[in-house]
């Protein structure tokens, strides 16, 4: 009788430590939750819609200082644009885009002598390349930095379209004169972004 006693607790005090130690063992990790395979944490030098003034972004083999930034919008859209500078640039301004529309699309714009052209045609030609009309609306703006235009208002824009991510794109701040510029979509992790001071 004692010996079966013996068992049966010694049975016991095994079945406690293998019930302990089963809790002391650490809970398998949780499955990866699903993530969009183009989200901008992909950036190979960071997030452009984080840009502002200060910071710096290498495109092309070419270093730009962000001297300022425009944020736009209208009803509730909300896009960004924001002025570059390199020591190595003469001329023109040099302007980046930012906006999602589902997904993030980075433009890079030149300015262009708006000469000849008229934002209100349906299509329009320029060097050679046909674009056609494919929006037209009125944005409220406030300015950051350094950005030629006031700290607040409106600006009324008309954006074409061109074959192979270019584009053509009309602005008008205030009761001002039309500028233009051409755009070309910069790619997937192209951008290198080195976030300034402060």
């Amino acid at each position: 009788m004692v010996i079966l006693l013996a068992l049966i607790l010694a049975a016991l005090v095994a079945l406690i430590v293998v019930l302990l130690l089963r809790r002391r063992a650490p809970a398998p990790p949780p499955a990866p939750a699903p993530r969009d395979p183009f989200a901008a944490e992909d950036q190979v030098g960071g997030d452009p819609r984080t840009l502002k003034a200060g910071d710096m972004v290498e495109y092309l083999g070419t270093r730009y200082f962000v001297r300022g930034s425009l944020r736009l919008r209208e009803g509730g859209f909300t896009w960004s644009e924001h002025l570059l500078d390199a020591d190595t640039r003469e001329g023109g301004k040099v302007w980046i885009s930012v906006e999602e529309d589902p997904d993030l699309e980075v433009v890079w714009w030149t300015e262009h002598d708006p000469a000849g052209l008229s934002p209100g045609e349906r299509t329009l030609v320029v060097d050679g390349v046909e674009y056609r009309r494919d929006e037209h609306g009125t944005a409220d703006y406030t300015s950051e930095g350094t950005t030629g235009v006031g700290v607040q208002g409106r600006v009324e824009y008309v954006d074409y379209e061109g074959p192979r991510g270019s584009y053509l794109s009309f602005e008008q701040y205030g009761a001002g004169q039309w500028e233009a510029g051409l755009g070309d979509r910069v790619p997937t992790g192209a951008l290198t972004i080195y976030p300034g001071g402060g």
